[in-house]
Parts: C-alpha cells; sequence; structure tokens
C-alpha cells in the first residue's frame, strides 16, 4: 500500500476539520492524494467515538464508510475477545485493553507440560476489528477476506496493532475452508445485505450460510463463535441449530442491543447459557431448567441479600403503590425476554404481567437495568394524577404496556421533556392504568 509522505501529513494536519468543508477548499496536488486523505480523515474522526484506541495508533489505513458503519465497536470487540479466552481456557485478563498477549502466555499448560499452540480463523474479516482484538489471545491467527482492498487495509494494519502472528487470505470463506488448518475457534459475522444492499435478518439469508456450514465448521474447529443481528429471534436461531449452541450472548452498550454471539460447540445441548450483557451488568442464566446455573456461577451479576432470600411466590400481593423502588430492565434483558429470571434471583415483584417494570419495597443491588426510588403512584383519574404532578413542569415519560404513546401523554400532562423526575405510565396486574412518579435511585 503506497501512501505518499505528503498525503500523510496533509491528513495529520487537517483530521480535526470538517471533511465536507475540506473536500470543497483543500488544493489539490503537491503529491496529495486528497480523496484518499478525505476518506481517511472521515474514518478517523469516526473511530475516535467508535475505536479510541485504533484511532490513538499512528499510521492506520481505514476503509470507506460502509465498513466503518458495519464493524464492531471497542467495547463489543473487548467482550468478544474475552469471551474467546474463556472459551479456550485462558483467562484473557489483557484482551480487552489493547495488550498483546504473548504467545507463550496464550498456551501456557497448566499442568507443566509442553505449550498448547491455540489458534483462531476469521471467516469475515471486514475490517478486522473484531479479529484484532481476538486475535491476541491466540498462538496464530488466521484472517479471512474476499474482497482484496480490505484484505490489504488488514496487511497494513495488522503489524502496526502489535498482530506480527495474523496472517492475511483473500479468498471466499466457504472455498478456503477446508485447505485451512485445523483451529481451536472459528468466528463468523456473516454479512446481512443481500445483493441489492437490503438489510436481512433470518440467518439462513446471511452469508455465509452458517446453518449450511455447520458440520463443516465444527470439523475444522471444536468451537465457533457467530455474530448475528441484534433483530434476529434467538429462540429461533437456537432451535434451528438443533442443540449445537451452547450459549448465546445478548451484547448490549449505551443500552442498546448491539448484537447476538452464539457459541457452538460438537457436544449436544438442550438448554444453552444465556448471557446478558449491557456494559458493565451482566447476567447468566441456563435456557431451562428454572434458569439455574450449576457449578461455577461467577458470571452472574451479583444479587441482594433479599434476593437470595426469594421464591418465586414471595411478595405476590405487592402492589406498585405499596412499593418504594422501580426498576426497568436493560436491553439486553428485554431481548432475552428472562423476567422470571429477575424475579426469582432479585426478589422484586412484576407491576404488571406485561410491563416489564419491577417494584420492591427495599432497594436491591445489582439489578441489570435502571434503578428509581418511587414518590408517588396514581391512576389516570384527573383527581389522582393532579397530586401526584404537583410542581412538575419537566419530566421523562416511558410507556410500557399502555394504550396513550409518550407524545400523546406528555401532550395530556402539560409536561415538556427533560429534569429529574422520570413518569412510568403502564398497566398494573389488576388491569389499571397507572402512573408512577420516580427519581433514580
Amino acid at each position: 500500500m503506497e501512501i505518499t509522505e505528503q498525503t500523510w501529513a496533509f491528513i495529520a494536519a487537517h483530521r480535526n476539520e470538517d471533511v465536507r468543508d475540506l473536500a470543497l477548499h483543500a488544493r489539490r496536488g503537491d503529491g496529495v492524494d486528497v480523496p484518499f486523505a478525505l476518506e481517511q480523515i472521515a474514518g478517523w474522526q469516526r473511530a475516535c467515538v467508535k475505536l479510541p484506541d485504533w484511532a490513538a495508533t499512528e499510521g492506520l489505513v481505514f476503509p470507506p464508510q460502509v465498513p466503518m458503519e458495519q464493524c464492531s465497536s471497542q467495547f463489543t470487540a473487548g467482550y468478544k475477545a474475552r469471551l474467546a479466552a474463556r472459551l479456550i481456557g485462558d483467562d484473557g485478563e489483557r484482551a480487552a485493553d489493547g495488550d498483546a498477549v504473548s504467545p507463550a502466555r496464550a498456551g501456557d499448560s497448566r499442568d507443566g507440560s509442553a505449550p498448547r499452540r491455540t489458534s483462531l480463523i476469521d471467516l469475515t474479516g471486514g475490517f478486522g476489528v473484531d479479529f484484532s482484538y481476538m486475535a491476541r489471545v491466540f498462538d496464530r491467527a488466521t484472517y479471512v477476506e474476499r474482497q482484496p482492498n480490505l484484505c490489504e487495509i488488514a496487511r497494513h494494519n495488522l503489524p502496526l496493532l502489535g498482530l506480527a502472528h495474523a496472517d492475511v487470505v483473500n479468498g471466499d470463506s466457504v472455498e478456503v475452508l477446508d485447505s485451512l488448518q485445523p483451529a481451536s475457534l472459528i468466528f463468523l459475522d456473516p454479512a446481512r445485505r443481500d445483493d441489492h444492499g437490503a438489510r436481512t435478518y433470518a440467518i439462513a439469508d446471511c452469508t455465509p450460510d452458517v446453518l449450511a456450514l455447520r458440520e463443516r465448521l465444527l470439523a475444522k474447529a471444536p468451537v465457533v463463535m457467530v455474530k448475528l443481528s441484534p433483530m434476529l429471534d434467538w429462540h429461533k436461531t437456537v432451535a434451528d441449530f438443533a442443540g449445537a449452541v451452547a450459549e448465546v450472548h445478548i451484547v448490549s452498550t449505551g443500552n442498546e442491543c448491539k448484537e447476538l454471539l452464539l457459541v457452538l460447540t460438537r457436544g449436544r445441548c438442550d438448554d444453552p447459557l444465556v448471557v446478558c450483557v449491557n456494559d458493565g451488568q451482566e447476567l447468566a442464566y441456563r435456557d431451562g431448567n428454572d434458569g439455574d446455573i450449576d457449578g461455577d456461577d461467577s458470571m452472574v451479576a451479583p444479587s441482594s441479600s433479599a434476593a437470595s432470600r426469594h421464591s418465586p411466590d414471595d411478595d405476590g400481593d405487592v402492589a406498585a403503590d405499596q412499593s418504594r423502588y422501580l426498576y426497568e430492565p436493560n436491553a439486553s434483558i428485554m431481548k432475552a425476554g428472562c423476567f422470571d429470571v429477575l424475579t426469582r434471583r432479585f426478589g422484586v415483584t412484576a407491576v404488571g404481567p406485561n410491563s416489564h417494570l419491577f417494584v420492591s419495597a427495599e432497594p436491591v443491588a445489582g439489578f441489570p437495568g435502571r434503578s428509581f426510588r418511587i414518590e408517588g403512584t396514581a391512576t389516570m383519574n384527573k383527581r389522582e394524577l393532579k397530586p401526584l404532578l404537583g410542581g412538575l413542569t419537566h419530566a421523562n415519560i416511558a410507556v410500557r404496556n399502555f394504550p396513550i404513546p409518550v407524545a400523546q401523554l406528555r401532550k395530556k400532562l402539560k409536561l415538556k421533556d427533560g429534569g429529574d423526575t422520570y413518569l412510568f405510565a403502564t398497566t398494573d396486574r389488576s388491569g389499571h392504568h397507572i402512573v408512577l412518579r420516580t427519581v433514580k435511585a
């Protein structure tokens, strides 16, 4: 990849400027490849938000806009690195911190025998963000990508990221799979756009078709990690794989669900581990077996003492207007739909059967979502609402299982958006439409 010193100098001098303005006023000539420079400045600016470690690495080349939009964030890539480390038996402590993991460390044998050599194959390399983080916990790593321009970028970037042990293969993943050496783990991020650029969500419509490749993939590696759209029905997808899914990871950041990760293994599993992640919040349970986890419970968010004493029938008569605290599950919990796990593990009670809001008389530590202190509760009766809304001019309003949308309810209550008060409108277990006034706990 030939890039002139003048082009690099132009990028360094203007990378904090508005790209559209630069495109209008940048001088052509003087050895500067202006279109390339503008593309790099735009890519670096996106990386400052999405991939700060990459933005801080001098000399990296960024791809066109679409690969940058589709690539993982630093958080989700780091999470996959930690997961990969656990799946191959490494502790992965440094996998998400941008540090390289030495081959000796990644393959250390616990019994003092010869080190176990570990290897990664990424069959859908793309821009290489996921690959660059996961490769740090393996002795050998192979990046496969069918687009020559992305392979050229990877060959340029990977050494700068400290990944001298990584190989780049330009080719179609399905065609080259059988020619690759067996690996410890295979990773795939199937393309979720059709030939016309429209988004696809069904796993069979993605490229490559992991369902069709299942046996070939597991013949090449004992563990396969697949990244999928968060729009996918993960229950149906697990069923489609007919017992090959050992783990499902629902990964969110900033309370926005970003991706589903499936872990496929050779042994049959009828109750896969489900892990719900939102930044620092994690909750794990078995999909089946009443959600219980046998053995090591270290991935489960800590529960309160109240939760440890809770049984499914406890607090069955507690109503929202008798409780002091309200809990709103995070995006990963909502995607998982594991609301019965919440009631058992944290000792909370659902406001209503479809409210997806929970209450408790005492504060609950470690709840995977947002916590609020209830200041008051009222029905939609005007005489009840008036004192509940007393003194309010602004409020953050959310509706759950409620017949009126937020905009219409805000107009009805004559409140502006914002402030420190949070109003939750929902339907309780008796079918009454209620409003809870809360502040963040």
